[in-house]
């Protein structure tokens, strides 16, 4: 059964906070001077499976709750959390994050004001025991369609997870925004091996969504047939090419290029402290006028989207690139003041643990004319990216290194040869203005992508339509700069 639970209800009932409480906590983080405080209050239930050789080997269940308070005074942040959420535990957070900011001015508390809520994915009642076996038949069935594919498929490993993420954020500039998030993942891994080879294919999906989106048409058997494809496919794949050559990207998942490239490189923060390669660049051009790349946490179900971000702002559709210009940043409030600008809604954090920072949520390039097919007969040699395993990104430069865990070789036009260690290593500002083509066929990933940023790990989206890249550096090997980012 879904419900949609009431808003601003969950903390005050389960709790019996008071808006009169929020307002001594606000005034306890201002004690010591500050513009601005806030409180960010979460509740987290969670539940995780996994099978292995076709057994439950981990389940486990989980609630974590607590409450982090941020004190900003100009540049400086003092921020303080605890797991209880006794009023003298969240007074003495409030009282310690004041501390460390020692802002020069009090600001006052404004009164509290709320907006309308939104309702972009459905929130399941607690979980119940039928919901656990049914969980597990989840996992089962994924494992038993693997194995089922193929005699040469060896291995698999299966897992569910699913979260409720309950929010409240204060602001002492009047906000008052309460959400419940949830979010689920199915993940299928298969190992398969011929007499002289091995190969590992992995491949799943989820969203904030509940369980019945397992029953339509993502099942388990979807999930587990294409891992079991890609890993069988690399049985016979041959050594990627090495040099500079015409790329395609498939559509969906690739879009993890856009997201290391270029979305890392147009956040606030990054451009406020000029170590982006795009700072200053506000009205320029960066890429082929084939290019716009949006930014967009209102997708209904979608696993990056949010009702609000995790400063109470609600998420938006932004747009950072338009045919080729660069338009805009991604915000959270402290970016936003400082630099000027509006906030777009984007400032997240993992956990009551952690300050929001700017971060993307679904980010994507919109679709352009052409037939995904003629793309990829304008290539006389290239290769064809279907699917990738991960990448990192210099955000001061722009550089990347990524790994295509799915290539085929382009010959004559068309899709040949199935190719192993694929790398593509280039600069994000540079590729942009190297597409040629973009096709018809927009499609965002399956529901699987968690963004890594200064030790911080959120749900994000990404997606890109068949797309050509004229040249970019193919195999080889490179010399790996610090990774900024992981997309796993």
């Amino acid at each position: 059964m879904n419900v949609t639970l009431d808003q601003h209800k969950f903390f005050f009932e389960r709790y019996g906070m008071t808006e009169r409480d929020l307002e001594r906590y606000l005034a306890a983080a201002l004690s010591a001077g500050g513009e601005y405080a806030d409180l960010y209050f979460e509740y987290l239930t969670s539940t995780s499976l996994m099978v292995d050789e076709s057994m439950v080997k981990t389940a486990s269940q989980g609630i974590s709750a607590g409450c982090g308070v941020r004190v900003v005074a100009g540049e400086r942040t003092g921020y303080a959390y605890t797991d209880d959420l006794a009023p003298d535990k969240i007074l003495h957070a409030a009282r310690t994050a004041a501390l460390i900011a020692s802002g020069p001015a009090k600001t006052p508390v404004v009164g509290e004001h709320r907006k309308p809520p939104r309702s972009l994915y459905p929130v399941a009642l607690p979980t119940a025991d039928s919901e656990i076996t049914s969980k597990v038949d989840l996992v089962m069935r994924a494992d038993r369609a693997a194995r089922a594919y193929d005699p040469r498929i060896r291995e698999v490993r299966a897992g569910y997870a699913d979260e409720v993420r309950n929010i409240l954020v204060v602001g002492s500039d009047g906000t008052l925004e309460e959400d419940s998030q949830p979010l689920a993942r199915l993940n299928v891994s298969c190992i398969a091996k011929s007499d002289d080879n091995s190969a590992r294919g992995t491949y799943g999906g989820g969203g904030r969504v509940t369980l019945d989106f397992f029953s339509g048409e993502k099942t388990p058997e979807f999930f587990a047939s294409e891992a079991a494809r890609q890993s069988i496919i690399q049985l016979d794949a041959r050594e990627a090419p090495a040099g500079e050559m015409e790329v395609v990207l498939g559509p969906g998942w690739p879009g993890i290029l856009l997201h290391e490239a270029i979305g890392h490189g147009l956040e606030a923060d990054f451009n406020r402290k000029k170590t982006s390669a795009f700072a200053g660049l506000l009205g320029k051009r960066v890429a082929s006028e084939k290019c716009t790349v949006v930014d967009n946490g209102t997708l209904p179900n979608r696993r990056g989207s949010i009702n609000v971000d995790d400063e109470g702002a609600p998420t938006q559709n932004t747009v950072l690139i338009e045919k080729g210009v660069l338009k805009g940043y991604l915000s959270d409030k402290l970016s936003a003041r400082l630099m000027g600008m509006a906030d777009t809604g984007n400032g997240r954090r993992e956990s009551y643990e952690h300050i929001p920072m700017p971060r993307m949520t679904n980010t994507y390039m919109l679709a352009g004319e052409e037939d995904p097919q003629d793309i990829i007969r304008s290539v006389k040699q290239g290769v064809y990216a279907a699917n990738f395993g991960g990448g990192q990104v210099d955000i001061t430069n722009g550089k990347f290194v990524f790994s295509a865990s799915e290539a085929y070789l382009i010959e004559d036009g068309q899709i040949t040869a199935p190719l192993r260690n694929t790398t593509l290593i280039g600069n994000g500002p540079d590729v942009l203005t190297r597409v040629s083509m973009v096709g018809n066929d927009l499609k965002l990933d399956e529901g699987v992508g968690t963004c890594g940023k200064d030790g911080q790990a959120v749900p994000v989206g990404v997606g890109i339509p068949t797309l050509k890249v004229d040249r970019i550096t193919v195999g080889g090997t490179a010399k790996r700069e610090p990774a900024r980012d992981y997309m796993k």
